[in-house]
């Protein structure tokens, strides 16, 4: 159930990390529910390294936080590579 947690979780959580850092990124949605997803298994994988192994697992607020944190992660790392690729 984590990883299913986390990739339903990293739909909205792509949404959340767009409105949090917003800006003119390309790819739309679809790169958006991209890095939501990837963006919630590194939140999880992040959350599991903190809380010593037992990590955070099901459907639950902090659950949804470490989506969000991950998810906002990529994000910036996404924009890092493409600007640099594009300057």
């Amino acid at each position: 159930m984590g990883i299913l947690s986390w990739i339903l979780f990293g739909l909205i959580a792509g949404a959340i990390a767009k409105f949090i850092l917003p800006g003119r990124d390309p790819g739309g949605i679809i790169v958006t529910i991209v890095i939501g997803i990837v963006g919630g298994l590194l939140g999880g994988w992040i959350a599991t390294g903190v809380a010593g192994g037992a990590g955070v697992t099901g459907f639950n607020l902090m659950s949804f936080v470490w989506a969000v944190i991950g998810s906002v992660i990529l994000l910036l790392i996404y924009r890092l590579i493409f600007h640099r690729t594009r300057a």
